[in-house]
């Protein structure tokens, strides 16, 4: 039996206050204006009797006598195999076109993280393709790994070449806070690229209700859950994870929760966390796979949102001026992976690579203050040249046995076997003849 209302005490922006019994936390509500539209809401506060619900389309023009019908449900996302390649909005409705999909069955959102004692060690490596991933800081099944950058850098180029081209059977997109075109900017790659059959997209405009912002992630986790469960490699891509916490702030400011750093509220930690504890290895089933871009507001990692989600995820990738920078990036679970899933050779030449570029750009620097140029700087200053070009370049599309053979060829024209610091076994079998 619904419960229903007929007097709203307070609107505050797009929250409504009332008083009800027997609701709970996260539950819909259908609330119908004095001209008879209806809108949907979603409780975000209980006081005692006193209830705070979101209106996803906004409360401007409601009327304090507007009905509003408790719906028994949190929010629920529609699920069925005729799910992939279908787009929806941040409220879980079909926006290309298409009909809503028949016989689907509805699962409820946001709910919680897999036991932590059903989840295995990851093991299985992904491969993208894109030689700074694959080479110095690997992808591993149920990882969750942010990307770190700055606004205007192509991150969703990023994310999109990596949805093209990841070893995964089910790519999910969640959109936030996209501009329109960034949004047809995937759709088009997707169609092009020949992905999108096994893509499902959820997508959030600039334009859209705030508080679909906060949905986006939970309908796309949901979803990749059931997937994963029904044994596919799920790899769900989030964009942008700080538009989601700036709408978290939003909402808290208007129902004038206490702020913490920067106005943000003080569960932004756990409003993280809950969302990238979604990736996990299931035991005897599938895997989910979180990427998701986190931009820094001026490029500063201490601000808020970085900073929580340093803590939550296994590393990052740093994107800076176009490339993934290879100094600040980490994958904390690629020893699970490098040498084990991956060629012997992985390990060494992962290690000597990086080693060998962090000391060209020493020598840069030291020429670029006034030192003489030496022979053993031309050898760094051409190797960095090679390794810029051929590595970090983000349009390079190479597997990772290819990157490895042509890591060994770019060491091999720069330097002696005795100048990479590699074991001379390994030097033995994989040194260019």
């Amino acid at each position: 039996m619904f419960k229903e209302y007929t007097r709203i005490n307070n609107i505050i922006g797009d929250i409504i206050e009332l008083e009800a019994q027997g609701v709970s936390y996260r539950e819909l509500a259908a609330i119908t204006n004095s001209n008879g539209d209806t809108s949907l809401a979603q409780v975000i506060k209980i006081e005692e009797d006193k209830v705070s619900l979101q209106v996803f389309a906004g409360a401007k023009g409601m009327s304090n006598r507007a009905s509003v019908r408790f719906l028994g449900h949190p929010m629920q996302v529609p699920y069925s195999q005729d799910i992939l390649g279908r787009i929806f909005s941040g409220s879980g409705e079909p926006i290309d076109g298409k009909p809503p999909i028949e016989g689907a069955q509805e699962n409820e959102i946001g709910g919680p993280s897999v036991n932590p004692i059903k989840r295995i060690v990851p093991r299985n490596f992904i491969e993208t393709r894109i030689p700074m991933i694959d080479i110095f800081n690997p992808l591993v099944e149920s990882q969750k790994l942010p990307i770190f950058s700055t606004p205007g850098e192509p991150y969703n180029d990023l994310l999109a070449r990596i949805a093209l081209q990841a070893h995964a059977d089910v790519v999910i997109l969640g959109g936030i806070g996209l501009k329109f075109d960034e949004y047809i900017g995937f759709r088009r790659k997707f169609e092009e690229g020949g992905v999108m059959d096994r893509t499902v997209m959820f997508v959030h405009t600039a334009a859209d209700p705030v508080v679909e912002r906060l949905l986006v992630p939970d309908m796309a986790l949901a979803v990749a859950e059931q997937f994963g469960i029904e044994g596919k490699r799920v790899l769900v891509l989030l964009t942008d994870m700080t538009a989601f916490a700036d709408a978290l702030k939003e909402i808290s400011v208007a129902m004038e929760q206490v702020p913490s750093n920067l106005g943000y509220p003080g569960s932004l930690y756990s409003d993280l966390a809950s969302r990238y504890e979604k990736a996990v290895d299931f035991e005897g089933a599938g895997s989910i796979t979180i990427l998701a871009v986190t931009t820094m507001p001026g490029g500063d990692v201490t601000h808020p949102v970085p900073d929580n989600t340093g803590y939550i995820t296994e590393g990052q990738y740093y994107l800076n001026e176009g490339v993934i920078n290879p100094f600040g990036s980490l994958s904390r679970l690629k020893q699970l992976v490098v040498g084990k899933v991956t060629r012997k050779d992985h390990g060494p030449v992962m290690n000597s690579m990086i080693r060998l570029y962090a000391k060209a750009l020493e020598s840069k620097k030291k020429i670029s203050m006034g030192f003489e140029k030496t022979e053993t700087d031309e050898k760094y200053l051409r190797y960095a040249e090679l390794f810029e070009s051929r590595f970090m370049d983000l349009k390079m599309d190479i597997p990772l046995n290819d990157a490895l053979d042509l890591g060994w060829k770019t060491m091999a024209e720069c330097f002696k076997q005795s100048e990479v610091g590699i074991k001379k076994d390994i030097i033995d079998a994989y040194w260019p003849k």
